[in-house]
């Protein structure tokens, strides 16, 4: 039964017409989202940015041998540089922004953390060492640094077709940006608010504390 089950949900039927030729993937933890937009789109380039070892070893092993796809070690910013990131012990929480009080309230499973020394780079400077093939989806969950992605990689945003972004509606890590934040910069920049791809409730009071928005160009 498995075998002829459909490889993507009836909903996500207008990303298998979109025609996307290239998946940016940043912030790719072991592989879930790629995961599943490889399912969507199978024959696209799947181009996947994670930065903590452990994580990105992980990644690697998944993707093991298969084509059109590339695990580079590294996060992203607004400027290239050695920093220095908050490995949660919920993996996925980690960030190189100190998270706020909300954020272990809400989630006590994602309180206690190390320090791990990364590699920073701008999106612009590793993709001058790729080639892309257009259009692109660009999808960023970085945990409140998704300005600072932005700024460092104006030009890959520039020719995105597609953004599928992390955004909080409440403050998670200090200093990050907020959904109304990223609408502003996004729409600034020619790409329009398409609603969520997924969405998660607050365990408090189950309002939406985080959403994977969709941005598209026109």
């Amino acid at each position: 039964m498995a075998a002829f089950a459909p490889k993507y949900k009836p909903e996500d039927h207008w990303l298998v017409k979109s025609g996307i030729k290239t998946v940016l993937d940043v912030g790719a933890h072991t592989g879930e989202f790629a995961q599943r937009i490889r399912a969507i789109l199978p024959d696209a380039d799947l181009v996947c940015f994670e930065p903590l070892r452990e994580p990105f070893l992980a990644l690697s092993q998944r993707f093991a041998g298969q084509p059109n796809f590339k695990a580079v070690q590294c996060a992203l910013g607004e400027k290239a540089a050695q920093c220095e990131i908050h490995h949660n012990e919920y993996a996925p929480s980690s960030s190189l922004l100190p998270m706020t009080e909300l954020h272990k309230r809400s989630f006590t499973f994602a309180v206690e953390e190390k320090t791990e020394i990364i590699e920073v780079r701008r999106l612009s400077d590793v993709v001058r060492e790729l080639n892309l093939r257009d259009p692109l989806l660009l999808k960023l969950d970085v945990q409140g640094f998704e300005d600072k992605v932005i700024i460092g990689g104006e030009d890959v945003v520039a020719r995105a077709k597609m953004i599928i972004i992390e955004v909080s509606f409440r403050p998670l890590y200090k200093e990050g940006p907020l959904f109304e934040d990223i609408y502003k910069i996004l729409k600034t920049r020619g790409l329009t608010y398409n609603g969520n791809f997924d969405q998660l409730l607050s365990p408090e009071d189950g309002r939406p504390l985080q959403a994977d928005a969709i941005f598209c160009r026109a």
